[in-house]
């Protein structure tokens, strides 16, 4: 066997995901490696994400390192992964999804029902920031940078009333015990992607494809296809305020979608069936786009919006 080298963020997080892929090449009787690249989404901590507007910006210089032959496979959070991939890459395998839904952490509260007036709620997304605003209007959101541990100790510490991260970040290391309640997807959409891993390798490198390929989880990677496809008709990446979830239904697929403002005023949901994933996603897509999603996008790339940092 092989010996196969993985290019990963360092985040905790990031690792955990990367440490998880090796494990799972190990048991196939691969020898494994991680490198630690640092991306452009880690170097900007001062710089609302949504107004850099950079594509790629927490995959680049994993591919570059691919290109280059430092790498032969990067370990994604797929919601972080452009649509359209580079060229001479491939999304070689999708494992199966963790819980993609959002949690709702908090030391008093059991759920954003409960919270008072002008309660602080930390929040690392765009998204997530409108959704919220648009269940309760008379909440201050506030931006929440950092790893899981770091914004954990932020609420432990009494900076925040509650924070809104991803389920499955939390299940992954194992911080579970710190949820209070799970938003259900209708009411707040998740991220294209969320909770899903992405296995990228260099298109050419039938080798690496192999190694990979039964990681691949074909439902959960017809649902994210479907996602995607709206994400892409859309013009959108992580950074903006756009969800898309799809689910297993008597036709196919169930997808939901929305795209809001930021200050949750103006939201727009579209929800529909079909058997064809990405065409599914691309007539969800065009459907917001016939709604008034352009004016909320153009909106969101013209000015400048107070977002965090992604995880």
């Amino acid at each position: 066997m092989a010996h196969l080298r993985i290019g990963s963020r360092g985040s905790q997080l990031a690792l955990w995901q990367a440490n998880h892929v090796a494990g799972l090449l190990q048991r196939q009787g691969h020898s494994v490696s991680i490198e630690v690249i640092r991306t452009t989404g880690d170097k900007i901590t001062d710089v609302a994400l949504a107004k850099v507007g950079t594509k790629g910006m927490f995959t680049k210089e994993i591919e570059d390192a691919m290109a280059e032959g430092r790498v032969d496979l990067a370990v994604h959070s797929l919601k972080d992964l452009p649509t359209e991939l580079p060229k001479g890459f491939l999304l070689a395998s999708v494992p199966e999804r963790e819980d993609a839904r959002d949690a709702f952490l908090s030391i008093r509260y059991s759920q954003i029902t409960e919270l008072p007036k002008r309660a602080r709620v930390g929040t690392s997304s765009l998204r997530r920031q409108a959704q919220l605003h648009s269940l309760r209007s008379d909440l201050d959101i506030i931006p929440l940078r950092g790893n899981v541990d770091t914004r954990l100790r932020k609420l432990q510490g009494g900076e925040f009333d509650a924070i809104i991260l991803a389920a499955a970040g939390v299940a992954r290391l194992g911080l579970t015990k710190a949820v209070r309640h799970y938003f259900e997807p209708t009411q707040m959409c998740p991220a294209a992607g969320q909770g899903a891993l992405a296995i990228e390798t260099r298109e050419n490198d039938a080798a690496t494809i192999a190694a990979v390929k039964f990681l691949d989880h074909p439902p959960t990677r017809v649902a994210v296809v479907c996602e995607r496809a709206t994400l892409n008709q859309l013009g959108g990446g992580c950074q903006v305020p756009i969800g898309a979830y799809a689910e297993p239904a008597q036709r196919g697929l169930l997808l939901r979608a929305v795209v809001a403002s930021p200050d949750g005023s103006s939201i727009i949901r579209e929800e529909r069936e079909g058997l064809d994933p990405e065409k599914l996603g691309a007539q969800v897509g065009q459907a917001l786009l016939a709604r008034g999603a352009q004016k909320i996008l153009d909106e969101v790339y013209g000015e400048e919006v107070s977002v965090p940092q992604q995880p």
